[in-house]
């Protein structure tokens, strides 16, 4: 591309007046110039979605070190770092984005977003206040349940995960989330539907088909729940939902269903084995 636009702005040199040879020379640099945009823009997408998120911290460091001005670039800084799982850097690297000229109200959310990665949920919590609430999207409002849920504030909780299920296209995530939420409340039923939901809308979702079991199993429910699973996946739902057999009291059937684990797996299942031989009593504490 470089060398066909070079090409051209040469020819069509080759036909100007001498006295435009400084004007020429501009054009071939700001021709330049627009390609190497181009160019850094496609760098910095491939950095943030395909590349190793710890190479992309590097580059996007030396990138904000040469040119500190750029939101951009502080930006690039801030999500790589989060695709890092460097929480406590990236809250560093979201401060300062919010704290620039040009900051949006979605780099805000992103900034209480890496709060609560971080455990900080009251400063995320008082981060979200401050966007105006005219500002809704599906991130925001999955944040806003979040912390709801971290207050024990149900009725507030349920509100924004409805609303940030209306928002999505991909609701499978915020759908486990809230079954997780009912979960935690003793609420098996609505828990059980919300999970349910959730593995309609993407069936390889596995944490999702592993809270149904414990939905289920805290019914003393303890047949699987007719989903689509891998045999590894069978094996490991059977297990789950032995482990909660045993939790309410029901050994016996614990027992068997740790066993149909165990025959189940298409490998060694350790974790069932060993469970099954501590309520057999062969290993001793």
């Amino acid at each position: 591309m470089r060398h066909s636009i070079l090409t051209a702005l040469c020819a069509a040199g080759a036909l100007t007046l001498a006295g435009c040879e400084d004007s020429g020379t501009q054009d071939v640099d700001r021709a330049f110039q627009s390609v190497n945009v181009v160019d850094e823009s496609n760098l910095n997408d491939v950095m943030l979605n395909v590349a190793d998120p710890n190479e992309a911290v590097s580059y996007f460091q030396r990138a904000t070190a040469e040119k500190p001005d750029r939101i951009d670039l502080q930006r690039g800084l801030a999500k790589s770092l989060i695709r890092a799982k460097r929480n406590t850097e990236a809250v560093s690297a979201w401060k300062k984005v919010v704290d620039s000229e040009g900051a949006t109200n979605e780099d805000r959310v992103d900034y209480a977003d890496a709060l609560i990665r971080s455990n900080e949920w009251k400063r995320a919590d008082e981060v979200l206040d401050a966007i105006p609430p005219t500002f809704e999207t599906f991130k925001r409002y999955r944040l806003e349940a979040m912390i709801a849920d971290s207050n024990k504030d149900w009725k507030k909780a349920d509100s924004f995960y409805e609303t940030a299920v209306g928002l999505t296209t991909r609701p499978a995530g915020v759908m486990n989330n809230w079954g997780y939420s009912k979960l935690t409340r003793g609420d098996f039923e609505a828990a059980e539907r919300l999970f349910s939901d959730a593995i309609r809308q993407d069936d390889a979702l596995f944490t999702a088909k592993n809270n149904l079991v414990l939905a289920r199993g805290a019914q003393k429910k303890y047949a699987l729940p007719v989903i689509p699973m891998s045999q590894e996946e069978r094996a490991q739902l059977l297990y789950t939902l032995g482990l909660s057999a045993v939790k309410q009291g029901d050994t016996e059937i614990g027992k068997g269903l740790l066993r149909d684990a165990i025959d189940t797996h298409p490998q060694h299942f350790e974790a069932a084995v060993r469970s099954l031989r501590a309520l057999e009593g062969n290993v001793t504490n």
